[in-house]
C-alpha cells in the first residue's frame, strides 16, 4: 500500500484512479464512473458480512419477539405488527437479493428503504414504550444507529441522513406527544451520542476503504505498465474490455473498441533505428493518451506498433470527436518518414468498432470487428479510419482468423 502517496507525481501514471488520488475526496465522493467502481467493489467485498449481518437482524427480532411470548411481557399489537410483518419481510427481501446476479444495481436501494422503513418502525417503537411508562432496557435507536452506520453495507453519508432524519423525528415526537420528561432527555443524549460516534468511526472507515481502492488500483495499474512507453500493456487491457463490457451490459452503455496501427513501422526502424522507433512509440502512446481523457477512456499498447482504446459510453459524436483528436494529434507530432509508402511524415491507421453489448455476446466480438475494420483501413492504402458497428450482429467468432497471418506492420 501506498502510504501517504508517497511516489512523486511525475511516476504516477495519468489514469482515473491516480488523478482522483491527486485531487483527493473529502467529501468522500469520486467522479461517477468511479464512484460505481468502488460501490461494486465494495459490495462485493463486504457480501458475506453483510449476509451475516442481516442474518442476525432476523434473528434478533424472532428472538425478542419469542422471548415476549414465552414470559408473556404485555405487548402493543403495532410493535409485533411493525416488527414481524415490516421490517422482517423487507430484511429477508434484502438478503435474497444479496445473492441476485444484478445486487449491484438493487441492493443499496433496497437496503436504503428498507433502513428507513425500520427507523421507522424502531422510532414508533420506542415512542410507544415510552408513552407507556416502559423502562429502556433495549437502546432500540442507538441498536438502530449501529445496524445503519455498518452491518447493511450503506455510504456514510446515507447513514448519516437516514440518522440525522430518525433523530429529528424523534425529537419531534417527544415534543409533540409530551413523553416524559426524563425519559426522553435520556433517549436524546442517548442518540446524539450515539451518532456522533458512529459518525465518526463510519467518516474515517470509508475514507480509509476509499483510499485503499485507488491504491490497489493504483498498484495494478503502476505494474501493468508497458516498460516502453508508460501506458497500459495488453494484460491490462484484457482486464479492462472484460470490465467495461460487463458494465456497459448492466448500464445499457455502448462501448468502443480502437485499434490504431502505425504506418509502415517496419520500415521506420529499418531506416531511423530501434532507438528512433522507441522514442516514435513513447510520443505516440503519449499523444493518444491526451485523446481519450474520460475517466472510463482507456490507452493501451496492444503488442509491437499497435495501441488500443477503449471508450465507454461511446455515442456515436464521441468516437468521432476521439478519432478526430487521434488523427489531428498525431499530425501534429510532425514525425519525419522518408521510408514510408503512404507520407513523408509518420501516420496511423485506425479500425474503429463501437456496439450495444448484449447479454448473449462477448467482448471478443467487438475486439474483432475493430480488427476488422484495420484491416480494412490498411487494405485501403493506410493512413485512414474505418468504423465498423452494424457488422457486429452478424459477426462470427474466428471469422478473420487468417488476416492474423496477412496483415503487416
Amino acid at each position: 500500500m501506498i502510504k501517504g502517496n508517497p511516489l512523486p507525481q511525475a511516476d504516477l501514471p495519468d489514469s482515473p484512479h491516480a488523478r482522483q488520488l491527486k485531487a483527493g475526496f473529502p467529501w468522500l465522493n469520486f467522479v461517477p464512473e468511479l464512484e460505481a467502481e468502488y460501490r461494486q467493489t465494495v459490495l462485493e467485498e463486504h457480501l458475506p458480512s453483510i449476509r451475516v449481518n442481516l442474518g442476525l437482524v432476523i434473528l434478533a427480532i424472532g428472538m425478542v419477539s419469542a422471548l415476549r411470548f414465552s414470559t408473556g411481557t404485555s405487548m402493543s399489537v403495532i410493535p409485533v405488527v411493525l416488527r414481524l410483518l415490516v421490517v422482517v419481510p423487507l430484511t429477508l427481501l434484502c438478503f435474497a437479493v444479496t445473492f441476485s446476479a444484478r445486487r449491484h444495481r438493487f441492493y443499496r436501494p433496497l437496503s436504503l428503504l428498507t433502513a428507513l422503513v425500520g427507523g421507522g418502525c424502531v422510532l414508533t417503537i420506542q415512542v410507544i414504550a415510552e408513552s407507556g411508562g416502559a423502562s429502556m432496557v433495549v437502546p432500540r435507536l442507538e441498536l438502530y444507529a449501529i445496524a445503519v452506520y455498518f452491518m447493511i453495507g450503506l455510504m456514510f453519508y446515507q447513514a448519516l441522513a437516514l440518522n440525522l432524519l430518525v433523530a429529528l423525528a424523534y425529537l419531534a415526537a417527544g415534543t409533540v406527544f409530551k413523553l416524559p420528561a426524563r425519559e426522553f432527555a435520556f433517549g436524546m443524549i442517548s442518540v446524539v451520542t450515539a451518532n456522533g460516534f458512529c459518525a465518526s468511526v463510519a467518516y474515517i472507515s470509508e475514507k480509509t476503504s476509499r483510499l485503499r481502492f485507488l491504491e490497489a488500483n493504483l498498484l495494478r495499474e503502476l505494474v501493468a505498465r508497458d516498460g516502453l512507453t508508460g501506458i497500459q500493456n495488453r494484460r491490462m487491457f484484457d482486464h479492462h474490455i472484460q470490465r467495461a463490457w460487463n458494465q456497459a451490459v448492466r448500464d445499457a452503455q455502448r462501448v468502443a473498441v480502437l485499434l490504431v496501427d502505425i504506418d509502415c513501422f517496419k520500415d521506420y526502424n529499418d531506416r531511423y533505428g530501434h532507438q528512433a522507433g522507441d522514442e516514435c512509440l513513447r510520443a505516440v502512446a503519449v499523444s493518444l493518451s491526451q485523446c481519450a481523457r474520460r475517466p472510463m477512456d482507456f490507452v493501451a499498447r496492444y503488442g509491437g506498433e499497435e495501441f488500443a482504446v477503449i471508450l465507454y459510453e461511446a455515442t456515436r459524436e464521441y468516437v468521432a470527436e476521439v478519432l478526430t483528436r487521434i488523427q489531428r494529434s498525431i499530425a501534429e507530432l510532425n514525425i519525419p518518414h522518408e521510408a514510408s509508402r503512404v507520407a513523408s511524415r509518420l501516420t496511423v491507421s485506425i479500425g474503429a468498432a463501437f456496439v450495444l453489448p448484449g447479454a448473449n455476446r462477448t467482448y471478443d466480438g467487438l475486439i474483432q470487428l475493430a480488427d476488422e475494420a484495420l484491416y480494412s483501413a490498411k487494405e485501403q492504402g493506410r493512413n485512414r479510419v474505418v468504423v465498423l458497428e452494424a457488422e457486429y450482429h452478424t459477426l462470427r467468432t474466428g471469422r478473420f482468423e487468417r488476416r492474423g497471418v496477412q496483415r503487416s506492420a
